[in-house]
């Protein structure tokens, strides 16, 4: 017997816009603000969580409507589930639409049985793997066959409509990438109860799939459906209900040794309002100024930046922001480029500029092992402490230890090794400490510029800040020893 680990499953599927809650028997019932309050709740009391989607997500609601869906994404994105399917549902706009939408969704989208017909290209992603707590989990998407209803007319579009084929393709995906990792296989359906029951009678043994979760047909279960002995579940319509699994797996035996399973009404009983999805839901209730009340991203909580002169969890944040995917090493911010002590987890436009409301270019410089040490010991000189000069925030893999009393260095790291005196570092600057450079930094930008000719790599700080945000939900930053001040 090997350890038992535990995982936590939440699924929902056909919230057909239903996003507002309702009174029910003098109870506050449903809507994403409460979903969102039990989903963070569950997220924040088990471990190893997964919340999926079992398609249709659209549609019902004059918020999805009146955007074309792009509300529901954006309102979805806010509930940061693992992982959804495609329901028939999702291309009520448009297959062209949709792949837009898929283009804007931050959770993956998952559809093994939806293909371009003149070359049998799959039009999504089939499958994903979700890792957590030492468990790999292998979901598969599959689709009903409604779905030619919507898009008729798109002749290039094909799905495998019979359950046979489904079950063909359950078949290639598991023979091709289920490995000895993969802990589980679970199949997010939307075909409806009847077909979903007919597919766990075609799977064969060997493909491993543990568990069906389905949509389509909005049945209320009280108990999973055991066929072929696959457990097979759904949780109803709207979003008032949610599916939740606990289990147990044996990752000695590689079986679920453990499983239980119920439906849990989502109301204020149940569940806690969140009112960051509150505040987004609000904000498309009501005519704002989009530009600038519109959200960016969602933060995982509030994130802090107390102090110039110390390291930060908001500097963290924006000096990996800014490092990511770049051609420089270490991107030294400006403590005083960021004006908010503290900000999130909801991210909007407005929140954003006034944050760094500095926005200039990006320059790119290369620094010896010595001179980036002479710099540090210029920063952190004592005038630092009195908040009168220029401070840093340093990008990951900066480790720098500072004895005040000494005025030295007593650890000066990049990446877990020694800097040393001869190493090559590029580093990164805005231009207010570019122009400055010999003020700030205390080495003469003449004497940096014979190592390599600085150049300008970014015209605006601001639009990486907002490419990175729009593109990574749930961030999250804190305070690592990246530079430690020792008294």
């Amino acid at each position: 017997m090997g350890e038992i680990r535990k995982l936590t499953i939440l699924h929902s599927n056909d919230m057909h816009g239903d996003f507002l809650p309702k009174d029910v028997d003098g109870k506050e019932t449903g809507g994403l603000t409460r979903l969102s309050g039990y989903v963070d709740k569950v997220r924040k009391e088990k471990d190893n969580v997964i919340y999926a989607i079992a398609g249709d997500m659209f549609r019902g609601s004059i918020i999805d409507s009146e955007y074309m869906g792009l509300s529901t994404i954006d309102l979805v994105n806010n509930l940061m589930p693992d992982v959804a399917t495609v329901g028939n549902h999702e291309v009520d706009y448009g297959i062209g639409h949709l792949l837009f939408l898929e283009k804007c969704a931050k959770f993956p989208i998952i559809n093994a049985n939806m293909f371009v017909t003149m070359n049998n290209t799959r039009m999504f992603q089939p499958y994903i793997n979700i890792e957590v707590g030492g468990m790999r989990i292998l979901f598969i998407g599959i689709l009903t066959e409604e779905v030619l209803a919507s898009a008729k007319s798109e002749k290039i579009i094909g799905t495998f409509i019979d359950v046979e084929e489904a079950a063909k393709e359950v078949g290639i995906i598991c023979d091709n990438y289920r490995t000895v990792n993969t802990d589980m296989v679970v199949l997010l359906t939307h075909i409806g109860i009847d077909q979903d029951r007919e597919l766990a009678k075609l799977l064969h043994p060997d493909w491993g799939v543990d568990l069906i979760i389905g949509g389509h047909t909005h049945t209320f279960m009280t108990e999973p459906e055991y066929v072929n002995e696959i457990p097979i579940v759904q949780a109803g319509t709207g979003t008032g209900i949610i599916g939740r699994f606990d289990l147990q797996y044996d990752t000695g035996e590689k079986r679920i040794v453990d499983l239980r399973w119920r439906c849990d009404p989502i109301n204020e009983d149940t569940a806690p309002k969140d009112p960051i999805m509150e505040e987004l839901l609000d904000s498309y209730r009501t005519e704002t100024d989009r530009k600038y009340k519109r959200v960016v991203t969602r933060w995982a909580r509030k994130l802090t930046h107390p102090a110039r002169e110390q390291e930060t969890e908001m500097g963290n944040l924006y000096a990996d922001a800014i490092q990511w995917e770049s051609s420089f090493d270490i991107m030294m911010m400006g403590s005083g480029a960021i004006r908010k002590k503290e900000m999130g987890p909801v991210i909007e436009y407005q929140d954003m500029l006034e944050n760094t409301p500095f926005d200039d270019a990006l320059w790119m410089l290369e620094v010896t092992g010595a001179q980036f040490r002479r710099m540090m010991q210029h920063i952190l000189r004592d005038e630092a402490w009195e908040g009168h000069t220029e401070f840093y925030q340093f990008s990951k893999g900066v480790r720098v230890k500072y004895r005040k009393s000494t005025h030295t260095i007593e650890e000066f790291k990049f990446r877990g090794e020694d800097i040393r005196d001869d190493q090559l570092i590029k580093i990164a600057l805005q231009t207010y400490h570019y122009e400055n450079f010999d003020e700030f930094l205390g080495v003469p930008l003449a004497e940096v510029a014979a190592n390599m000719k600085p150049r300008c790599v970014a015209t605006s700080v601001n639009n990486i800040i907002e490419e990175y945000f729009a593109t990574n939900s749930g961030l999250d930053s804190h305070v690592e020893g990246r530079l430690e001040i020792v008294e």
